[in-house]
Formats: structure tokens, C-alpha cells, sequence
């Protein structure tokens, strides 16, 4: 490495760090329900289709963990649990949505290349 490529290198992991999460394919998705508002474990389980309670645990605490969302618990019987967005935690919401309106924007072109790439031929790996 030279010595110029050493701040970019630490840029890199820095960024690295923090995008590992954010694009884990749950985060997306706990995050964007979480704009509207504090939700309960239950209701963020329901409106993620497909996701499994241990996932949702995992990624919650995760998330949590890196200051993004914030957890309050109430002592009920059962047990409530709310999760909310922190500000950091909004913050992320204006990259993701516009992340997803540009691939909402963009599935078909997306789609077309690869049914294009699906038909070739197999190209020649070295």
C-alpha cells in the first residue's frame, strides 16, 4: 500500500463497519417501519414478512446496539417492549428511502439485464 492510500484504506473499513449492518437485508426493512413511529416486538414481526422471531431479535439488538434505534420496556404482565428510531436512526431512513425508490424505479431494468445475462452463454472462466 502507499502512503497516500492509507486514509482511504481506513475510510474504507470505517465505512465498511457501519455498512455491514445497514445492509443486512432485515435492517432495511425493521428501519423503514420504524419511521412511523414506536412499535411493539409484535407489530414489527408482523409487518416484516418472512422474518423469523430470532432474526428480528438479533437485528433489533443490533441495531440497537449501533444507536439506531433505542428500546423501552414496561413492566406488564406480559412483558411490552417498544422499539423507536433515535435520531441517528432517522438519519439512516433518508439513504434507505431513496435507495429504495431509485430500486422500485429501477426493478425492471434490472430485470431485463438479467434475463439477458441468464441467456448467453456461459462465458469462459479463468
Amino acid at each position: 500500500m502507499k502512503p497516500d492510500d492509507a486514509p482511504i484504506a481506513t475510510d474504507c473499513r470505517k465505512a465498511n463497519e457501519v455498512i455491514a449492518l445497514i445492509g443486512d437485508k432485515w435492517t432495511v426493512h425493521i428501519v423503514m417501519r420504524l419511521v412511523t413511529g414506536r412499535k411493539r416486538f409484535s407489530e414489527i414481526q408482523r409487518s416484516v414478512d418472512g422474518i423469523s422471531r430470532k432474526m428480528l431479535t438479533v437485528t433489533l439488538r443490533a441495531l440497537e446496539r449501533d444507536g439506531y434505534v433505542s428500546r423501552t420496556v414496561f413492566a406488564t404482565i406480559p412483558p411490552r417492549v417498544d422499539y423507536e428510531l433515535t435520531p441517528l436512526g432517522h438519519e439512516l431512513s433518508v439513504p434507505l428511502r431513496t435507495l429504495g425508490a431509485w430500486a422500485i424505479a429501477n426493478h425492471d431494468r434490472v430485470a431485463q439485464a438479467r434475463a439477458a445475462y441468464d441467456t448467453r452463454e456461459p462465458p469462459d472462466r479463468a
